[in-house]
């Protein structure tokens, strides 16, 4: 295996951070060597009283950073919200919010991409490592496998759809977004499908469908199927189909026969 095939597996199994600035072998490393406790006097620990004037002890520096607790940050998160009247103004709200700690591990806010006078906006999970780095959405492995199949039903990022997620942070190791994390999120991801106002709306797997549905049925039941999505900002609602997520797709390819119908379902109903 040459290093580059070597790389690639390590990021498969999740080593996609480097913590040091070069390569360290572990297993080179000398044991150190078995240190002696010095004794202690207990008499000379003990305090001495003495008639000098007391000294007040210094005073602690509490180094702790606040972070708003869920019930505080999701009504500051629907107050931004409401205050938003455009895509930029939401985009520039999202990125100075800090009511979300996954936040302070990210290296980018993910926003968006694609088209916004598209009829149709996708709404994933959240940012993967990728997409933290670029700070763009869908734009790793699993994004190249979406746009791939959105092409061949004749749709491109660039004219004819619009994407997002339901959190605009990459969490710690790629994991699963919270509830709580994609609860503070909503009031803005519910502002952005308002001001997109897509002629229908692609949930990509389970986190967006169970987050904007509030429905936990298993995907592969959900897939296939129409439903119809509402929120404080529309005016009226909007269809909605769901479809897997690519990467599920990329470790288990025999679905990809159910998606690309799923897909061909979608563009013959609305006309995409």
């Amino acid at each position: 295996m040459n290093n580059l095939e070597l790389l690639k597996w390590q990021m498969d199994m999740g080593a996609d951070e480097a913590l040091e600035s070069s390569p360290v072998n572990n297993f080179h490393k000398t044991k150190p060597a078995a240190s002696i406790e010095p004794e202690i006097n207990l008499e000379d620990s003990m305090p001495k009283h003495t008639n000098s004037p007391s000294v007040s002890p210094p005073v602690s520096v509490n180094n702790t950073i606040n972070i708003m607790n869920p019930r505080d940050a999701i009504k500051h998160a629907r107050e931004l919200a409401d205050r938003c009247n455009t895509l930029e103004e939401l985009r520039d709200a999202i990125k100075n919010f800090d009511g979300c700690s996954i936040k302070k591990t990210a290296t980018n806010t993910v926003f968006s991409d694609g088209n916004p006078q598209a009829k149709i906006m996708f709404i994933g999970e959240a940012p993967g490592a990728q997409e933290d780095i670029e700070g763009i959405p869908f734009c790793g492995q699993s994004g190249k496998l979406l746009d791939t199949m959105l092409k061949w039903i004749g749709l491109t990022r660039k004219e004819n759809f619009y994407i997002s997620n339901t959190i605009f942070w990459r969490p710690p190791g790629n994991r699963k977004p919270t509830p709580e994390e994609t609860d503070i999120c909503r009031p803005f991801v519910e502002k952005h499908i308002a001001l997109i106002n897509p002629k229908i709306l692609v949930l990509v797997g389970s986190t967006a469908t169970t987050s904007l549905l509030n429905n936990k049925t298993g995907i592969t039941k959900l897939r296939g199927n129409y439903f119809e999505y509402s929120n404080v900002y529309l005016k009226s609602p909007i269809p909605v189909g769901v479809i897997f997520h690519p990467s599920y797709l990329l470790r288990s390819p025999g679905q990809k026969r159910f998606a690309w119908h799923d897909l061909l379902d979608l563009k013959h109903k609305f006309g995409l």
